[in-house]
């Protein structure tokens, strides 16, 4: 069996390596296409190296663009790879525009196409992912989905005929790189002078939050009023919007800083009083890691955080201040992620799925 596996986003990075550690175990020739849609090395390349994936075997290099631009720029490169390589299956992963275009480019091309934690729903569709995720999931040919809520959101929209419960892999991943940063404190402690337990963590990304010059302002304004400092983990793009408003992203409490490599990113949440973020990833990552979360979205594809207490959703200065400050939630047993063996799943579920 050969897999392509196109992957162009930090967070797709984090769900190949067990898928490609899985395929590897069982002797399943994997072909890695990176689109270049995260184009910095802190963002991309370097996940490569530390998630023991190695160097992609192909790399188109799209760069940032427009939303037509860059999903544009990849179908046209990604027909001449799946012509070459003819895989049995093309895994596509989460709600990117690598993600859509690769689906579209293979199903038109006749390649069965899987898409890796389908069913996901924000039901926000404003959110350029959603639009991603759910042409993805009427498009392809199996959907791996990571929760029974994502498997009963296929089968409400038609599609449980293709549709495998197979875990999440984050949680494969994420468990794995607790274990290896286990007893290593921050590289944050020393660098920015902090304490365990006495910082937050943020990422804030996303278009509604960032986009808007007046919204970006008031979620760095939030951040800096916080009752302790916050490392604000800040992607180019942010950055240069930023600048291009003149809105500092180092001010009262916040910090701004460059992007963690994974495993720095999950040891600095260990070491964090909470994590502030827009991502749908870390939301999960800070649950599994027993980090209360707080989320600047109006609702949240991962809605057994919230249910469970360790998440809640913030939008306001006022609501944001009142997440991060509330008590520590009760301890949970839940696993609604699966045991940490979901990659292993995906591989035994491509093998013997019938088209």
């Amino acid at each position: 069996m050969k897999i392509v596996s196109v992957v162009g986003a930090r967070p797709q990075f984090v769900k190949l390596a067990p898928i490609h550690k899985a395929a590897k175990a069982a002797g399943v020739e994997h072909v890695i296409v990176h689109t270049g849609q995260h184009y910095d090395p802190m963002l991309s390349d370097v996940f490569f190296e530390d998630l023991g994936i190695g160097a992609p075997d192909v790399h188109l290099g799209v760069g940032s663009g427009s939303h037509g631009v860059q999903t544009g720029a990849m179908l046209a490169a990604l027909d001449a790879v799946f012509d070459e390589h003819r895989p049995d299956w093309v895994l596509v992963y989460g709600d990117t525009n690598s993600t859509v275009a690769a689906a579209l480019s293979a199903v038109k091309m006749h390649i069965p196409v899987a898409h890796l934690e389908a069913g996901l729903r924000s039901f926000n569709r404003r959110m350029p992912e959603e639009h991603n995720r759910v042409m993805t999931d009427h498009a392809a040919d199996l959907l791996l989905a990571p929760t029974q809520v994502a498997v009963d959101h296929l089968a409400s929209e038609g599609l449980a005929k293709r549709t495998a419960l197979v875990g999440d892999v984050m949680t494969d991943v994420l468990y794995e790189v607790r274990d290896q940063v286990a007893g290593t404190r921050s590289v944050l402690l020393q660098e920015l002078g902090l304490e365990s337990g006495g910082f937050y963590v943020a990422t804030i990304h996303r278009a509604e939050n960032t986009d808007e010059p007046t919204r970006l302002a008031e979620v760095a304004g939030s951040l800096a009023g916080l009752d302790k400092p916050v490392v604000l983990l800040a992607h180019p793009r942010v950055v240069a919007k930023a600048a291009a408003h003149g809105i500092s992203l180092t001010q009262g409490s916040l910090i701004a800083h460059a992007p963690l490599a994974y495993p720095e990113l999950i040891a600095a949440a260990l070491d964090s009083a909470g994590i502030v973020t827009d991502s749908g990833g870390l939301q999960k990552e800070a649950f599994l890691l027993g980090v209360p979360c707080t989320t600047v979205r109006t609702e949240t594809e991962w809605v057994e955080t919230v249910d469970l207490g360790w998440n809640v959703l913030a939008n306001s200065a006022e609501e944001i201040a009142a997440g991060v400050t509330r008590p520590r939630p009760a301890d949970s047993n839940a696993e609604p992620y699966g045991d940490g063996h979901a990659a292993q799943r995906v591989i035994e579920v491509l093998s013997i799925w019938r088209r």
